[in-house]
């Protein structure tokens, strides 16, 4: 049975929610699931904006139907190839074969490469500033390159105010009946998984998002339309505005995010007291065991917080398994601008220290702070006053005595 959303008179959203789904791509978890957006504009030409991931297929389907009614499906346009939102599109072709597909060149060159059928007698390649103009509504394209593949892009319908913006804005959770953001608590209730998804699936490409912000800055936005997660149309700004800190790697605000990885709970100790002395200071402090704490739940937590600490045992000649996961993950996400002490243990050769300190400095800005602590095996009296060290040198990075 359909479900659709009304986003305008003549904007419908026809996508679906997928709460099965446990690894997105197969590496973020998805404890709330996830939806795929797609929207179907009616106007003298109707207009499908991507299709959707095969577990969301059969309702698509269903929505799609329902909405175009006894009318044809005239354009697809295709904003981003990665199958969660172009699975369908051959099926798409072969119930509407007479519909014609809007893409970029780029784009064009990837539905060869995932798809068999004949594309080349009903697609129109559009470029940066061209317009389609659908009747009384008028799309105008946008590339918006490495936000997060090579071929993506945007496209803006004047009439409305609506830029439909492929995964950018995006959101992890499923719609569970609301369609749009101020339907919701979405400061409290979501606004990790707006984070957790940029810093995850975009953060790496903060200079390519600046410069497609910087694009659509001039154009009059009054609804904004992902691919994941909800519709915008109030406080518009205050979203774009964590893109502006996220993409240029500012922190949202001053507190420490503290990683550790322990395996026998001497690293987690010394990591606790140091939580405590911050807390003392009047800093705002959240920990993350590495070995139960997702990566990506950790990884925007680095994007929100302005410090930082590391505390791994030493294991194998080297750092603890999943703290070098997480440490390869955060430079491999392009993070920067961050304050940075490090902890390390090991009972005969602590050196995780030392290592975590020479891959964030592939980093840009990274401020590693002289305060390191190491520990063999437990942490003693006589080092408490290095603990105190490293929270009075925190303390004084971020201006505080």
């Amino acid at each position: 049975m359909y479900c659709l959303k009304k986003i305008t008179d003549d904007l419908t959203w026809v996508g679906g929610n997928d709460r099965r789904l446990a690894m997105f791509e197969g590496v973020y978890s998805v404890p709330d699931g996830v939806s795929y957006n797609s929207y179907l504009l009616l106007d003298e030409k109707t207009v499908l904006f991507d299709t959707v991931d095969k577990a969301v297929s059969r309702v698509f389907f269903e929505n799609v139907t329902q909405a175009l009614g006894d009318r044809k499906l005239d354009y697809l346009v295709v904003h981003h190839m990665e199958p969660d939102h172009s699975f369908t599109l051959e099926e798409l072709v072969l119930r509407y074969p007479d519909v014609k597909i809007i893409c970029n060149a780029k784009i064009l060159t990837m539905i060869k490469q995932f798809f068999d059928f004949d594309i080349d007698s009903r697609v129109l390649v559009v470029k940066e500033g061209d317009i389609v103009s659908t009747g009384k509504h008028e799309l105008t394209f946008f590339m918006a390159p490495m936000v997060h593949w090579p071929e993506v892009m945007m496209s803006y319908d004047k009439t409305d105010g609506i830029l439909f913006s492929a995964d950018a804005f995006g959101c992890f959770g499923a719609l569970n009946g609301a369609i749009f953001a101020d339907e919701v608590d979405f400061e409290h209730n979501y606004m990790q998984e707006a984070r957790r998804y940029y810093a995850n699936i975009i953060g790496k490409y903060g200079q390519q998002v600046q410069a497609v912000l910087k694009k659509i800055s001039a154009q009059d936005v009054r609804l904004l339309c992902p691919l994941h997660g909800f519709v915008w149309r109030k406080d518009i700004e205050k979203y774009v505005e964590k893109y502006e800190r996220w993409s240029t790697y500012t922190p949202e605000e001053e507190g420490v995010m503290i990683a550790y990885a322990s395996v026998y709970g001497n690293t987690e100790n010394t990591a606790e007291i140091l939580a405590s002395r911050l807390w003392d200071k009047g800093i705002k402090t959240v920990m993350f065991d590495v070995s139960v704490a997702h990566t990506s739940d950790i990884v925007a937590a680095a994007f929100r917080y302005s410090h930082l600490v590391f505390a791994s045992t030493t294991y194998n000649n080297g750092m603890f398994i999943s703290m070098e996961a997480l440490i390869f993950d955060i430079v491999n996400h392009n993070l920067q601008n961050r304050t940075v002490a490090v902890i390390e243990n090991g009972s005969w050769a602590p050196v995780s220290g030392k290592l975590i300190c020479a891959e964030l400095e592939k980093c840009k800005n990274m401020t590693i702070l002289e305060q390191k602590v190491s520990i063999k095996s437990t942490l003693k009296k006589d080092q408490l006053a290095e603990i105190n060290a490293m929270a009075d040198a925190i303390a004084q990075s971020m201006g505080r005595q």
